[in-house]
């Protein structure tokens, strides 16, 4: 049995995902992992080293696999959007969302240090329901059903900066350069930060704010792309599978 992206940790243990990939390393033969801090992560765990193949990130893969192939949203033009000229959203975390009160002022603090930009928000279905049930204001924003990859991956390649609290997006963000706040306190994927454009926010609400006037005055990091983070992942597992089996 092999875990691909094996070895990642965000140390938050209320969150269901960290357990499953506890769980998931504690059973496995072979980890292929994305970056040397997971290969160091797997070694407290007291994984062998000759287990641990270092090949990078499959989420990449897909994006480069992708990138000519992305589709322009139908309201794109409607809500007159271009490239640079718009924030994109993205919250769905219990921690955010469940409390009506929290997701409202986060909601506020993000339309009101954005300018006059507009804020493209796909909704997640757990997160709407929040905002229907308590009518938080949302005039600013729009509002939009989930996307598909090829659509959402358009809308973050082309977005002047990226607020969200999910993991993924900040590995697309890094790879294409697009500034990103990450709702958390803590992340699983520490290279984006360290060496990424992304930043951890946590729920503070003036680091929000002070961020977002970093961005509107272009002032944001560059950030580099992580090591191996090249589209050649699943070839590198590949050759690694068949030459370990094909004896």
């Amino acid at each position: 049995m092999v875990h691909v992206e094996a070895g990642i940790r965000s140390g938050d243990m209320t969150m269901p995902e960290e357990i499953n990939r506890i769980v998931t390393d504690s059973i496995c033969d072979h980890y292929f992992t994305t970056t040397m801090v997971a290969n160091d992560n797997l070694k407290k765990y007291q994984v062998a080293e000759n287990k641990i193949h270092f090949v990078g990130n499959t989420m990449i893969d897909t994006l480069f696999q992708n990138l000519n192939r992305l589709q322009q949203p139908p309201f794109w033009e409607e809500e007159k959007l271009s490239n640079g000229n718009y924030f994109l959203v993205t919250l769905h975390r219990p921690s955010n969302v469940d409390d009506p009160e929290k997701l409202k002022l986060l909601l506020k603090a993000i339309t009101n240090s954005t300018a006059d930009f507009p804020i493209v928000f796909p909704v997640h279905p757990r997160t709407r329901k929040i905002i229907d049930a308590h009518n938080i204001p949302t005039d600013k924003l729009i509002m939009i059903d989930p996307l598909g990859y090829l659509e959402f991956i358009y809308l973050v390649k082309n977005a002047k900066g990226i607020i969200t609290d999910s993991g993924g997006i900040t590995e697309e963000a890094t790879v294409l350069h697009i500034p990103c706040l990450t709702l958390r306190k803590s992340t699983e994927r520490p290279e984006t930060v360290t060496q990424g454009t992304n930043e951890l926010i946590g729920d503070d609400i003036v680091k929000l704010s002070e961020c977002l006037k970093k961005i509107l005055a272009g002032a944001w990091k560059k950030g580099t792309v992580p090591e191996l983070w090249d589209g050649n992942t699943s070839e590198r597992i590949v050759n690694i599978l068949y030459n370990t089996y094909n004896r």
